[in-house]
């Protein structure tokens, strides 16, 4: 990689969103049922919380576990895309563990359903150059808001 490439990635990489200093952040509870970090599974420490962050023109889902340790996975907003009609695909470009640490490049996608009444599954997964890989799934069951109409039935 050249040097004007690993700055011109340091720089995009500097601005990750974080909760504490995001536009908007999103608070969601449910069951998380998977986080491996490299070859440690740590789904059974995961935390029933999940916080989306959007700061800028990045977008994250960071995940925790019971002993405060935090995995984010943090992509560019801009580039999401539709993969069916009701789900989105968030391309992923840097994973930051714990809550200053650097930011790890890596490869890898967001994928979570539109929010709707029902079940709603957030999951992601990316790859270091070092090999490294990072995978988190979380669910959350969305509910409508008191006093909102109803949605309309499923097809």
């Amino acid at each position: 990689m050249t040097n004007s490439l690993r700055l011109a990635l340091l720089c995009a990489l500097l601005g990750l969103p974080s909760a504490a200093r995001a536009q908007a952040a999103l608070r969601l509870e449910g069951t998380c049922e998977k986080l491996v970090i490299g070859s440690q599974d740590m789904s059974s420490t995961c935390s029933n919380v999940l916080m989306n962050s959007v700061s800028r023109n990045r977008t994250s889902f960071d995940f925790s576990t019971s002993d405060g340790r935090t995995l984010s996975f943090s992509g560019n907003g801009a580039q999401q895309e539709a993969t069916e009609e009701t789900d989105p695909l968030q391309p992923i470009n840097a994973v930051v563990l714990g809550k200053d640490g650097p930011p790890t490049l890596a490869i890898g996608a967001c994928r979570f359903s539109t929010p709707a009444p029902g079940r709603t599954a957030i999951t992601c997964e990316a790859n270091a150059a070092d090999g490294q890989a990072f995978a988190a799934t979380f669910v959350t069951v969305a509910r409508n808001a008191a006093g909102a109409p109803a949605a309309p039935p499923a097809r």
